[in-house]
This record gives C-alpha cells, sequence and structure tokens, in this order.
C-alpha cells in the first residue's frame, strides 16, 4: 500500500473515486478527483501499470482518432458551449512507453471535456511524478443533473484499497 500522501489541496478539496481494471484492462486504474463544485479532474490511480517503477513513458497523444483530437476541445462560456461530451468509456489520451507498451486513458465518467493537460505533452515525467496535481489527464465537468449519480460505478478510497489488497494476496 501506498504511504498517505500529506494533506494538501487535492486530499482536502476533492473527493477521490477510483475505476479499477477499466474496460477489463488488468491493473489499468483510473481515479477521479471530484471537487465539491462537480468540477471532476481524471488522474492516473496509485496501482496503474504507468506508476510503478521502470516505467518510461515516451509520448502522449491526446489524437483519439483520425478525426477526433481532445486538443481540438475549444470551450466558451458559461455553459461551456463546444466543449466535447465524453461517455464512461470515451478514450482521453493515449500513453506510449519506451518499452512498446501502449495505455489508453479513458474518462470514467459522463460530462463535457472543459481542459486536458497539454503540460504533460511536454514533459511526460509529469504524469508520474505528480499524478494527482501537475500531471493530471483531463477536466471533465458532468451535467448538473448527473453530478450526483456521475459516481455509481466507481469506488470510494477503502473499496479501492480492498480491490488492492486482493489483488497483491493473489498474487503473492
Amino acid at each position: 500500500m501506498a504511504a498517505a500522501a500529506p494533506s494538501g489541496v487535492t486530499e482536502r478539496y476533492f473527493t477521490r473515486w477510483y475505476k479499477p481494471d477499466v474496460k477489463g484492462n488488468p491493473c489499468e486504474d483510473h481515479c477521479i478527483l471530484q471537487h465539491s463544485n462537480r468540477i471532476c479532474v481524471v488522474t492516473l490511480a496509485e496501482a496503474h501499470p504507468l506508476l510503478q517503477k521502470g516505467k518510461s513513458i515516451e509520448r502522449i497523444s491526446y489524437q483519439i482518432s483520425a478525426n477526433c483530437s481532445r486538443l481540438q476541445n475549444k470551450v466558451s462560456g458559461k455553459s461551456k458551449r463546444g466543449a466535447q461530451f465524453l461517455t464512461e468509456l470515451s478514450p482521453l489520451c493515449r500513453i506510449f512507453c519506451s518499452d512498446g507498451e501502449e495505455y489508453t486513458i479513458y474518462s470514467c465518467i459522463r460530462g463535457r471535456l472543459i481542459e486536458v493537460n497539454e503540460n504533460i505533452l511536454d514533459s511526460p515525467p509529469l504524469l508520474q511524478a505528480k499524478p494527482s496535481t501537475d500531471g493530471y489527464i483531463a477536466v471533465v465537468l458532468p451535467k448538473f443533473e448527473e453530478s450526483k449519480s456521475v459516481t455509481q460505478g466507481l469506488l470510494t478510497r477503502k473499496e479501492y484499497e480492498d480491490v488492492l489488497s486482493k489483488r497483491f494476496n493473489s498474487v503473492s
């Protein structure tokens, strides 16, 4: 288990939700940080293979398909006009490692894509060094009427820790 991080802005103002084994991929866990204003930040969970020792990120791409780039997302106004709408299974980015492995990061929640973190394009190690803060993947705003139900199907920190302990006990 990871040691508890020192209390910071993330711990104080955000509730952590987890989605283990996204799309059936073992250990590819995502973390959603939900603020009280309903904004959600998509990050990697502590147990994701990209955050394990020895993984080296070569590049990150927000180009999802020939016709869809998350970098083309243009948001304006109070109602966030122009934002791309995401479902739980919408891909946000692809991460390519030096060992040839490729990981697709998914939204895990429904809502409008407010922004993607362009800083990790120039500095991929940021994703590994500070996954919950400067190395976040994207910011998503759920619909107001869905803001309470958006976390259905996600696990609390305690439930996620139970999943991790079962996962590590079955390995050893």
